[in-house]
């Protein structure tokens, strides 16, 4: 007898539909998968007739039985352990044990040997598409019914209103379930509460002086620019940036979706939160790999740049990372997605962050430091920021000086610069969003800019003297306009000032002052 239960599989962050067809004849014992298996798939036959035994039916390796089952479309690589619910199901309709309505239902589920269902990768883009496609009822483990819940919330006011999520802890509750023998609550997931309690670890305010490496970081935050702090070590080079999701807007549900979709494939979704609702920071060593960093490997899987999606990567020591490694960033930093191409796959991931680096000037990290001096051969200083090549620091915004500080600084009483900072960063993006109508001004197309970005005579003649004298490039001068609309938004003006521009100016004059 043919049966026919519908799985899913996950190409790169979205799920498709697997039709698992299991076939049941009579003659010699025997049991295969077809349908570009790997061997995660493979095994499930073995966990699949332990899990069937230990839920009291009989299992195909004790009978005289042929069971085929072949997963469809054949063509696309199979991976992962989440067919074993749908094959075991498949297994004991076929063979005629028991009747159930599979219709219109998603099963995933990786069974133990006792019959019970581990948690799974990606329930979440599991939902998603399972929801997006029509689908009526999505069954997986207990464990990740939360995560799940989430579509159907959403879901209620959508397309698929009737859309359910329904978790179970084994292969015979499942059954139980189907044939109406036991009633399992639907779990609900109260998305607000989640979305306006994030928590952070470091408050802005708790770091003393730095004011303008502070103002330059309010600035990367609302519009999302790229930058780049330089001194010698111990300034708080790291605290600012860890500080930054302090003062970050809230996610809205479509970007805590996106994110909570990325971690979940990743397997790495906080177990106490089935949302993330705080901005992501990722700070790999800078011993990283390229593949972990861009992403990549066989079969192809997200790396820093799209974990740290919608948030900040943070690279600390940035000229001690690797030099292919750094010049990989170049174009997710421009195009806000990388593309990994191998000879079987290809796979689009959304890489849309903002990069703070911080570096030392030098080796010692004392070059040009008034008060302590290098110890750094000429040779060394060379050749230290000649890892930082001309077309990766082009892409960076804003370079920001942070100098060691003085002891009255650090007495200083706690001010309240996180919420002013907060409510300017709101309303930046509030502005920007409305304008360009989802976007922040990082994200501006040349178009865009055009339209946006009009600037008077005066702020002309200043960006085309450094212009004509080769001091800035052509993707430098628009960088230029929009740190400058972004200064303009968080002052609340309505056009771009000379004085708008002399302070993005200032944001981008490294290399007049001997740093990087």
């Amino acid at each position: 007898m043919l049966s026919k239960v519908f799985s899913a599989t996950i190409v790169g962050l979205d799920a498709q539909t697997i039709e698992v067809e299991v076939d049941a004849s009579y003659g010699l014992r025997h049991f295969s998968i077809v349908g570009l298996p790997d061997k995660a798939v493979e095994e499930s036959k073995e966990r699949v007739g332990a899990a069937i035994k230990s839920s009291k039916f009989k299992s195909p390796h004790q009978e005289p039985i042929r069971i085929l089952v072949n997963l469809a479309p054949a063509d696309l690589k199979k991976e992962g352990s989440f067919y074993d619910l749908p094959i075991a199901l498949g297994c004991l309709t076929a063979s005629k044990q028991i009747k159930l309505p599979l219709e219109n239902k998603i099963f995933l589920g990786e069974l133990g040997l006792d019959g019970k269902l581990r948690p799974i990768k990606g329930a979440l883009s599991f939902a998603m598409a399972a929801q997006r496609d029509g689908w009526s009822e999505i069954i997986l483990p207990k464990a990740n019914a939360r995560e799940a819940s989430l579509i159907a919330e959403h879901s209620k006011s959508k397309n698929n209103p009737k859309f359910k999520v329904t978790g179970v802890n084994s292969l015979k509750e499942t059954i139980d379930y189907l044939q109406n023998k036991k009633q399992i609550p639907t779990i609900k997931t109260n998305l607000q509460d989640i979305l306006e309690n994030p928590s952070h670890s470091l408050d802005f305010d708790l770091i003393k002086g730095q004011s303008r490496a502070k103002r330059a970081l309010v600035i990367a935050t609302a519009g999302g620019h790229n930058i780049l702090m330089y001194g010698p070590p111990g300034t708080g080079k790291t605290l600012l940036a860890k500080a930054i999701a302090s003062i970050s807007p809230s996610l809205n549900f479509k970007e805590a979706l996106e994110i909570t979709k990325i971690y979940s494939i990743n397997g790495i979704l906080p177990k106490e939160n089935p949302l993330i609702n705080v901005r992501p920071f990722r700070n790999p060593h800078h011993s990283t790999s390229e593949v972990a960093l861009i992403g990549g490997g066989n079969p192809p899987k997200a790396g820093e740049i799209t974990l740290s999606h919608r948030g900040v990567l943070f690279l600390d020591e940035f000229p001690e990372f690797h030099r292919d490694v750094l010049e990989s960033l170049r174009q997710p930093m421009e195009e806000g997605e990388i593309t990994i191409l191998r000879a079987k796959h290809s796979l689009t991931l959304p890489a849309r962050f903002i990069l703070v680096a911080a570096a030392n000037p030098c080796p010692c990290g004392f070059f040009n430091d008034p008060n302590r001096e290098c110890t750094c051969a000429p040779s060394q200083i060379a050749k230290y920021q000649r890892k930082l090549s001309g077309p990766l620091m082009d892409r960076i915004d804003l370079f920001i000086n942070v100098p060691a500080i003085k002891y009255e600084k650090l007495i200083e009483p706690e001010t309240n610069e996180s919420d002013i900072a907060r409510t300017e960063i709101k309303k930046a993006r509030k502005i920007q969003e409305q304008r360009t109508k989802g976007s922040i001004n990082a994200e501006m197309s040349l178009q865009q800019i055009k339209q946006h970005c009009e600037i008077d005579s005066k702020s002309q003649n200043i960006l085309k003297t450094f212009i004509d004298k080769g001091k800035m490039s052509v993707r430098g001068y628009h960088k230029i306009l929009k740190v400058a609309r972004t200064i303009a938004d968080l002052n609340n003006s309505e056009h771009i000032s000379y004085n708008h521009i002399s302070e993005a100016m200032t944001y981008r004059m490294k290399m007049s002052n001997n740093a990087l």
